[in-house]
């Protein structure tokens, strides 16, 4: 199953890059060894855009630059809510063995969150947020484990639509004219 993501434009963001974890690696030959280095970063506007890429090369500041062009190429959207700068929902993401478990948080937590989930959430631009990190702690499967749940979050507009209800009701919050009605239907009720 392909999932279907709406196309990006980059040019119009304004990205900022974070380097996660550098590699260096080594190619036994008949010669020798050829020395290599691996960059995984992450790319993000700090306001809901971001994404990942690896790049391979001789030197560092080359891996980091392929890194880069790759990470723009799978930048994403992620649903965040207005009030206190967090996911709508939990959700857990995996990929490998690395899992990833997200929790919202209220206004004035922070980011809870260790090493490469800490990159992927702040390049999103979460404020508030609690994460926990089981399984793998290699950082390519960490980073692509929250990547996973962060795209399997489903913005809160999106299910009020496909259930055919108000933001309102699906979110469990209310305003003070939805409390009144009922009470005031309840004493309605009560007279007669």
């Amino acid at each position: 199953m392909k999932a279907r993501f709406e196309k990006i434009d980059v040019a119009s963001l304004d990205l900022k890059d974070q380097v996660v974890s550098i590699n260096r690696v080594t190619k036994v030959v008949k010669g020798g060894k050829n020395l290599s280095f691996t960059a995984l970063v992450v790319v993000g506007d700090g306001a809901g855009h971001v994404g990942y890429g690896m790049g391979k090369a001789r030197e560092v500041s080359s891996a980091i630059k392929k890194g880069v062009e790759v990470a723009k190429k799978n930048v994403v959207r992620v649903p965040i809510t207005e009030k206190g700068a967090t996911i709508p929902h939990a959700i857990t993401g995996r990929f490998g063995s690395g899992v990833v478990m997200l929790k919202p948080a209220s206004e004035g937590t922070g980011v809870i969150a260790g090493g490469a989930v800490r990159a992927v959430i702040t390049a999103a631009g979460i404020g508030n947020i609690l994460t926990k990190s089981l399984g793998s702690t290699t950082a390519h499967n960490v980073v692509k484990a929250t990547m996973d749940g962060l795209l399997r979050l489903k913005a809160p507009a999106k299910v009020a639509r496909l259930r055919g209800r108000s933001v309102e009701e699906i979110m469990g919050t209310s305003t003070p004219e939805a409390e009144a009605a009922p009470a005031a239907a309840a004493a309605g009720a009560a007279e007669a």
